[in-house]
């Protein structure tokens, strides 16, 4: 199909490829492409322009590929320099005529670029994994904030973010926190992040992870699952938490909790899953063995002090695709994967389709969610609404075969009243 679109990708010669593999994506994702044939036939987003910077990856075509079936007119951008999976991005444009600009491995100044060639689309709403279309829009781009109807976010760190707006009464307009609804929380955060994680370490090192300190920093519901996923590789697990309850919880878990100083000196291979910064840093660098392997799966990569790293090496080389040597003056040798960023989608190819069925799914809905309730919705950050979230994992269950109980009359009645006890 021959584009109408702007765009700025790779090589259009890999759509073929990317078709194919967003194809096999879309098999996995039943509950979306339910929601893709309902959007055909009612247009609920028919005339607004959406502004879209998430992964591009063969999932996100398929939430593409619904958002314009049910009549929206959509722009994609990259959400991290290092996610963008090349052929998909050629596909949707060349396939999909979905404008897209993303390349893997772009430069700073070109994510950005990007970044503003989304916002350029005057979108009606956004659509983030981070908040960086909503960052611009609050900084760069303030005179379009009044034409924003309202977004949606998907990840923690973005959600952090926009709440932080949002209590400094600095919000431009509504906020649909995808993050937020269960159905995520435990598909994407816990599953799917702790899958790929695993994968994406993996990948990058060839290690073997059985017998190794495996050191968890968070443990939220990506600690969860990268946690549970490294132990059911014979990883012996190691959890930080600066929250009480999470430590406890790690603790009854059965994992080993302790601070990240003494993690330090013991662990073979970190992961940060925080959403906050320099939680390895500097007096961390300082005490690990040699041939530590450092990786994050939080959102942005400001978990691992890299500039303290840095300065504090004699020498850096790239020791195999995506991993960088840095040797301390003492001769100690430290590993950095894909320099900080999303060990998951920045060394692997993210969360498996089956698990972003879920989240895109609550994607789309919250977008015809906020739609729908626009003149009422105010500034500030709103949960995925809980009749969605329950209509998500209802129709999950269904594609996957598994029927439930309904209550009754009287159990409904009893669960609903206090006079009936013993």
């Amino acid at each position: 199909m021959a584009t109408t679109k702007r765009y700025d990708v790779k090589d259009l010669a890999l759509a073929a490829e990317g078709k194919r593999r967003i194809e096999w994506a879309d098999r996995q994702m039943p509950v979306l492409a339910a929601i893709r044939d309902r959007f055909e036939q009612e247009q609920p987003l028919a005339g607004y322009r959406i502004a879209a910077c998430l992964h591009v990856t063969t999932e996100t075509a398929n939430l593409m590929r619904t958002l314009k079936a049910g009549g929206a007119d959509v722009v994609l951008c990259a959400s991290n320099p290092l996610s963008t999976q090349d052929d998909v991005a050629a596909a949707l444009v060349e396939e999909y005529d979905i404008s897209t600009f993303a390349i893997k491995g772009e430069d700073n100044d070109t994510y950005y670029a990007h970044i503003e060639a989304a916002v350029d689309h005057k979108p009606h709403f956004t659509m983030d994994d981070g908040a960086d279309v909503i960052g611009v829009l609050h900084s760069a781009r303030r005179e379009q904030l009044g034409d924003i109807i309202a977004g949606t976010e998907e990840t923690t760190t973005g959600v952090i973010r926009l709440k932080a707006l949002e209590a400094e009464g600095k919000l431009g307009f509504p906020i649909i926190a995808v993050n937020e609804a269960m159905t995520k929380h435990m598909f994407d955060n816990r599953y799917g992040t702790g899958q790929s994680t695993v994968d994406g370490i993996i990948r990058a090192t060839n290690v073997l992870l059985a017998g190794k300190r495996f050191v968890v920093g968070g443990y939220g519901w990506v600690g969860r699952g990268v946690a549970s996923r490294a132990r059911g590789m014979g990883a012996h697990v190691i959890v930080t938490e600066v929250d009480p309850m999470r430590a406890l919880e790690a603790s009854m878990d059965g994992f080993e909790v302790m601070t990240m100083h003494k993690a330090a000196q013991v662990g073979d291979i970190f992961c940060t899953a925080t959403g906050d910064k320099n939680v390895i840093s500097r007096e961390h660098f300082e005490l690990m063995k040699d041939g530590a392997i450092l990786s994050n799966t939080g959102h942005f990569n400001v978990e691992i002090e890299i500039p303290a790293l840095r300065k504090l090496s004699v020498e850096q080389r790239h020791a195999r695709e995506f991993v960088e040597e840095f040797t301390m003056d003492d001769g100690r040798r430290i590993y950095l994967i894909a320099d900080g960023r999303l060990v998951n989608l920045s060394a692997a190819e993210g969360h498996p389709a089956l698990v972003m069925d879920m989240s895109f799914a609550n994607q789309a809905l919250g977008l015809e969610y906020a739609v729908q309730n626009a003149g009422e919705l105010e500034r500030k950050v709103y949960p995925v609404p809980a009749e969605i979230d329950k209509e998500i994992a209802k129709l999950k269950l269904a594609t996957m075969g598994v029927e439930i109980d309904t209550l009754t009359e009287e159990q409904a009645k009893y669960l609903a009243s206090w006079d009936e006890g013993t």
